[in-house]
């Protein structure tokens, strides 16, 4: 089986990510690549990685042309992807990697990203239960955000198994400067990051806010609030979400441990790190993979866990590629990889 895929918002770190990958998926062929800001431009220019596409160039993001296309992926800003999607025929198969379609609650979209909230497609955060199921088949899906998928995957099981209360969960997440996007801006120069740490979107600005707060209610069968403090890394790639929450009274690191084991036992891209070693963002870079560790604090009544993984992997092109094997039937690891690159 052969699947044409076109690639929409080319020249964005999370666009190259995906053609490396599709490059090397043995049941894609790359179709067209778009950009509209740099259309006329080739591959070689904007990506020089990727060696076998330099030829190809980019074109502007023409609904009849992604058309052409079996399946189209959006890697687009937030925002963009619905008049686009929306242009595009029932035939072709779409994953989405924007948010444009990620949040059920219209209200919540417009207080995260403002203006008119597009509707709702199946989230792709595969592990989660009955997420393989919506998605088997599905002509449209949404992957989701690359913090909300290290803390979905960190706290999901905790709260399904009653282990940790909905409320007063805490995360702070630490991401490279790629999930910034590729546009230039001052406090992303070398200069500025370099050697430093820096908090923003401080106090539930955050536009990932409500999409972790949707995923971890679904696992509660409760409302969950949630208090998201990202922090500026001085590093290209990477994701480390330390999540806590209130510990259910008489709840061990053991128990804990025993939820994450049972939820990701059969899980190639979820590992639950062995006792007493703690994820690394070097770990997971260049793949799909996400390294989760526990523990409850007793001393301070809440369990702490800690997740790891690549933003431009498992929490975009990785993951949306991950989607696109589930809706298509194909091996889901198909072109994918567990295994980072380090040091």
């Amino acid at each position: 089986m052969r699947v044409t895929a076109a690639v929409a918002g080319a020249s964005g770190y999370a666009g190259g990510e995906l053609l490396r990958l599709l490059l090397g998926h043995p049941d894609f062929e790359v179709g067209p690549v778009a950009a509209h800001g740099r259309a006329g431009e080739t591959l070689a220019t904007v990506h020089p990685q990727l060696a076998p596409l330099a030829d190809r160039v980019l074109t502007p993001a023409d609904p009849d042309l992604l058309a052409e296309a079996d399946l189209v992926f959006l890697a687009l800003p937030h925002g963009a992807s619905a008049a686009v999607a929306r242009a595009l025929p029932a035939s072709v198969r779409v994953v989405d990697l924007g948010a444009d379609f990620r949040l059920a609650d219209p209200q919540a979209w417009q207080r995260a990203y403002g203006g008119e909230h597009a509707g709702t497609w199946p989230y792709g955060l595969v592990e989660l239960p009955g997420v393989r199921e919506e998605l088997a088949g599905a002509s449209r899906v949404a992957a989701p955000g690359c913090y909300p998928t290290s803390v979905g995957l960190a706290l999901a099981p905790l709260l399904a198994a009653g282990l940790v209360r909905a409320e007063d969960i805490v995360v702070v997440a630490a991401s490279g400067t790629s999930g910034a996007g590729r546009s230039a801006s001052p406090r992303l120069l070398g200069s500025e990051v370099m050697g430093s740490l820096s908090a923003y979107k401080v106090g539930g600005t955050h536009q990932h806010t409500p999409e972790m707060e949707q995923t971890l209610t679904r696992a509660a069968g409760a409302p969950v609030t949630l208090s998201f403090t990202p922090v500026l890394a001085p590093m290209p790639r990477g994701i480390l979400a330390t999540c806590t929450a209130v510990l259910r009274p008489g709840a061990s690191t053991a128990d804990l441990r025993a939820a994450l084991g049972e939820a990701y036992r059969d899980e190639r891209f979820v590992r639950v790190l062995p006792d007493g070693q703690w994820p690394t963002t070097a770990a997971t870079s260049g793949s799909n993979a996400a390294h989760l560790q526990v523990a409850a604090d007793t001393h301070a009544g809440r369990a702490v866990v800690v997740a790891a993984i690549d933003n431009l992997g498992k929490g975009a092109a990785g993951q949306a590629v991950q989607c696109a094997n589930v809706m298509l039937g194909l091996s889901e690891s198909a072109g994918l990889s567990a295994v980072g690159v380090a040091p």
